[in-house]
């Protein structure tokens, strides 16, 4: 049983897996690049500290194919400093914050050592999530099994062209929550939210009783505050990874998480 450190009002997604437990409050999720910086898990507890429910820990790939410039970039830095799928695992075993943790990396990795062997290396770092956003729910049975024998909540992703019948497949498999894309494209940070995100999270809601989060191009807290007016919550990640860019540092993170934090709340 997880146990949350941030006391905190109440929210809708009690008694629901990954995210249990926050009574009526609208759940964050903010991202960081595992290795982006040499003192990246002190990112990891400023969030923790300012209110996030689960932490996204994205796992460095050459290749991120629905990630837009900033996370590219973040996970160039990180892959310049040689990190390694081992590295940011053997950090976050050292880091206790109170909250889960989820996984973001691409099919690549998982499947290079194999699913079970991938999810195993997960779950003894305490990483309690998973989302592979280029594994097609086809073939999304290996990593399913894999995951649930681990403890590891594999977490489903659905796009505004996903059809009604996929969607409600994709929801049904779904750990956790359903990650809802807001739009077609890659991950960036967004002048303003596109209205799709709020049509898709009232069609996954309609199939499902797990939490909706809005994520890709979640970028300020008005933001934040409107998707979640349809949705369960959001996922905050190239809006924070510029700032880490730019040279913020954990205390600056931390300001910026609790104003998502208020804003949501």
């Amino acid at each position: 049983m997880i146990s949350y450190a941030s006391a905190s009002a109440p929210g809708p997604l009690g008694g629901l897996g990954l995210l249990g437990g926050l009574g009526r409050r609208k759940a964050l999720v903010p991202y960081v690049t595992g290795g982006i910086t040499a003192d990246w898990t002190d990112y990891v507890r400023a969030y923790a500290a300012a209110g996030a429910d689960a932490i996204e820990i994205g796992l460095p790939f050459s290749d991120p194919m629905l990630d837009g410039v900033t996370i590219q970039q973040a996970s160039d830095r990180a892959l310049a400093r040689g990190v390694t799928v081992e590295s940011i695992l053997a950090d976050l075993s050292e880091t206790k914050v109170g909250v889960p943790l989820v996984a973001m990396t691409y099919a690549n990795l998982v499947f290079r050592s194999g699913p079970a062997a991938f999810c195993r290396r997960l779950a003894a770092a305490g990483v309690t999530g998973l989302i592979v956003p280029d594994l097609p729910v086809d073939e999304a049975a290996p990593v399913e099994r894999a995951a649930a024998e681990a403890g590891v909540t594999l977490i489903l992703l659905v796009a505004p062209v996903t059809p009604d019948d996929r969607l409600a497949e994709i929801a049904a498999r779904s750990r956790g929550f359903v990650y809802a894309v807001s739009l077609m494209g890659t991950t960036g940070e967004r002048s303003e939210l596109d209205a799709a995100a709020a049509r898709l999270a009232d069609r996954v809601k309609a199939v499902t009783d797990l939490p909706v989060l809005i994520g890709f191009g979640v970028s300020s807290p008005e933001q934040a505050a409107a998707a979640a007016g349809r949705a369960d919550g959001v996922v905050v990640a190239s809006a924070l990874m510029r700032r880490v860019l730019d040279g913020a540092g954990p205390d600056d993170l931390r300001a910026d998480v609790a104003a998502l934090r208020a804003a949501l709340d």
